[in-house]
């Protein structure tokens, strides 16, 4: 199979592109200082257009898909990571609600997302369920018109930031995973609480935050689908949404090396620059070779998505690119620094910046142990073939 970019691809690639070298990179270092969710980069994507571009446009969204999605993130995620994940959230907590929503949600939530006038975040993590989410603990109890959640979520990205939390419970609590349930939970719902704040390695421009349900009451009609169905609508959004978690990889990586190729023209040793040592070419050219694989993994699982190939048997696409990209991001952005050598551990130059917000992507959405399993149970079962 094979993807192409169309013109309109191509108009949203320039134009986040745009946004990335004129806003984001200046604002790159002090989002990352700071460690503030960044209201004026969410502004500006929101001016242009780029908060909805996985949500349909029969709900208010620019319908472009993920490829789209993808290829803005990989633009904005050059110089900034955080910013890039800004706009992942946005598809994280929409992907339930158009996977499984009714009708009724889509029309009340879907809409304001994509102009920019609510944000919402992804409540799926507990402190004793993470690779293993069937293990949640928090539960939804029934009672008359609405449904009480109790329990605690945690490193739910934006989760101090959000007007909604789309938030996976079990109803069943015997039935294992078809006992999950998911629910959109307003922030300002009685019983609902920010508990705390983390303090984090990289990606800091974007909180993460432990939330409380302390008898939260919502109504029933923001059950997503029915009970029972929830641990599958996660699955499905976790999937979908991992090829867009890779271009941030993608983005991550082509920052460093563009910044480690203009360090080695400048700087000079043995009485020539850096990049005339065959040591710093053969560095640049595998940092380039996995740079443009990783490309085609991430297009080529971001348009399966397109194509409405999402399902159990493409899974494995999507974790090609998961595992092949965030794991790339970490070796390039290492690479990068090495060239700089002992500048390049300062602050002063952004690839220190770049190798702490790498070491995150191989942990969300999916722990690269994870995309491995998914990867070796296809090859096990025939599902990719090679003979």
């Amino acid at each position: 199979m094979a993807y192409e970019l169309t013109e309109t691809h191509k108009l949203i690639r320039d134009t986040a592109r745009r946004i990335a070298r004129e806003k984001v990179q200046p604002r790159a270092a002090q989002i990352d200082e700071e460690g503030r969710y960044p209201d004026d980069i969410f502004a500006i994507y929101r001016q242009a257009g780029l908060l909805g571009l996985t949500i349909p446009a029969a709900y208010g969204g620019g319908g472009a898909g993920f490829l789209a999605l993808a290829l803005t993130v990989e633009e904005i995620s050059k110089y900034c990571s955080s910013s890039g994940l800004v706009l992942v959230l946005g598809t994280l907590s929409t992907q339930p609600i158009i996977l499984g929503g009714s009708e009724e949600q889509k029309r009340a939530w879907l809409p304001r997302v994509a102009a920019g006038d609510i944000k919402g975040a992804f409540g799926l993590t507990e402190p004793n369920a993470g690779s293993d989410p069937a293990a949640m603990e928090s539960r939804a109890v029934r009672d008359g018109d609405e449904y009480v959640i109790d329990g605690e979520k945690m490193f739910i990205s934006g989760g101090n930031v959000a007007d909604f939390v789309i938030v996976f419970a079990k109803t069943d609590p015997t039935a294992g995973p078809r006992g999950v349930s998911a629910f959109i939970v307003p922030t300002d719902s009685p019983g609902f609480s920010v508990a705390r704040l983390d303090h984090k390695m990289g990606v800091t421009g974007v909180p993460t935050a432990s939330l409380a349900f302390q008898g939260c009451r919502v109504p029933a009609a923001n059950l997503i689908g029915e009970e029972g169905r929830g641990f599958a609508t996660a699955m499905l959004t976790l999937g979908t949404c991992r090829p867009v978690v890779a271009a941030r990889g993608l983005g991550l990586a082509e920052g460093a090396l563009a910044y480690a190729l203009d360090f080695a023209r400048e700087r000079r040793t043995f009485g020539r620059p850096i990049l005339e040592h065959q040591a710093i070419r053969f560095m640049l050219a595998d940092m380039a070779t996995q740079i443009e694989a990783a490309r085609h993994l991430v297009y080529h699982a971001a348009w399966l998505i397109d194509q409405g190939k999402y399902d159990r048997q493409y899974a494995v696409y999507f974790s090609f690119a998961k595992v092949f990209a965030t794991e790339m991001a970490v070796k390039v952005s290492s690479d990068a620094m090495q060239i700089l050598g002992g500048q390049g551990y300062m602050k002063d130059h952004p690839l220190e910046r770049h190798y702490r917000d790498a070491r995150q992507l191989m942990i969300v959405e999916g722990t690269s142990e994870i995309q491995r399993m998914i990867i070796a149970h296809a090859v096990a079962e025939g599902d990719i073939a090679y003979w």
